[in-house]
């Protein structure tokens, strides 16, 4: 259970109300916790005074937003084709959010409730501000594996063009805001996943293309090598065929 601390006298918003988060009436004295205060949810840890939040409307996604970037994962997906993007690893939810700023609409996914709560808080607000709200609406969200949910929803849904994938890996940045975000992230979800179980499913389930996120000298995903690459500075975008188009089985 994760324990949920509250500072405000309102009602928990429908996102938060999941049976793995637990609702506590003192701030935790041990490790890392959910907080819900005027500002919204945020990940927090005992002793510490650091807060992660999900926040699209300020800091580096309206730099983004304003000035421009994300060329190179514009290019892995081929925006210009206008395709529908399965994000299977939402996270944060930052280059869904890009995503979305190019007029994609973008399924995201994510596993860990407090994760999925952070990110559904984010959304949320962003949905409020006329800056975001148009970008935000075209990002739907679900609480779930990717690789158990896809392949469900690619057979009564349809599938997507892109699917895309940001596994976790230890974070090249040296700031001390990356360091301690990425700490948290890390005490809270661990670092064990089935890399293998998920680019299976989105090989399945891809029309188009898996686009996968690395760091530009990392390995490739499960040592399987991409049909192509696009590579900058510090990130680089491996992309598979998927199987309906004739990419390799595992």
């Amino acid at each position: 259970m994760i324990p949920l601390y509250t500072l405000i006298d309102e009602p928990l918003p429908d996102y938060a109300c999941h049976p793995d988060l637990q609702c506590v009436t003192a701030e935790p004295q041990a490790g890392v916790y959910l907080l819900w205060d005027v500002d919204g949810m945020a990940l927090a840890k005992a002793g510490e005074k650091g807060r992660v939040r999900v926040d699209f409307t300020a800091g580096a996604a309206r730099h983004r937003r304003v000035q421009g970037g994300g060329e190179l994962l514009a290019k892995a997906v081929n925006h210009r084709t206008r395709p529908q993007v399965w994000d299977a690893t939402g996270g944060l939810g930052r280059d869904s959010f890009v995503l979305a700023g190019l007029g994609l609409s973008v399924r995201v996914f994510e596993r860990h409730p407090a994760v999925y709560c952070l990110l559904a808080d984010g959304l949320a607000r962003a949905r409020q501000h006329p800056d975001t709200a148009a970008i935000a609406a075209r990002i739907s969200l679900h609480a779930a594996d990717a690789a158990a949910a896809m392949p469900h929803l690619a057979e009564h849904s349809g599938r997507p063009e892109v699917v895309y994938l940001d596994p976790m890996y230890p974070e090249r940045q040296k700031s001390a805001a990356v360091k301690k975000e990425m700490a948290y992230f890390h005490e809270l979800v661990g670092t064990a996943q089935d890399d293998a179980a998920l680019l299976d499913a989105a090989l399945a389930v891809a029309g188009k293309r898996v686009v996968v996120k690395r760091p530009r000298l990392g390995e490739t995903l499960c040592g399987r090598q991409p049909d192509y690459q696009y590579s900058g500075k510090s990130t680089r975008f491996d992309v598979y065929r998927p199987l309906m188009l004739g990419g390799e089985e595992a």
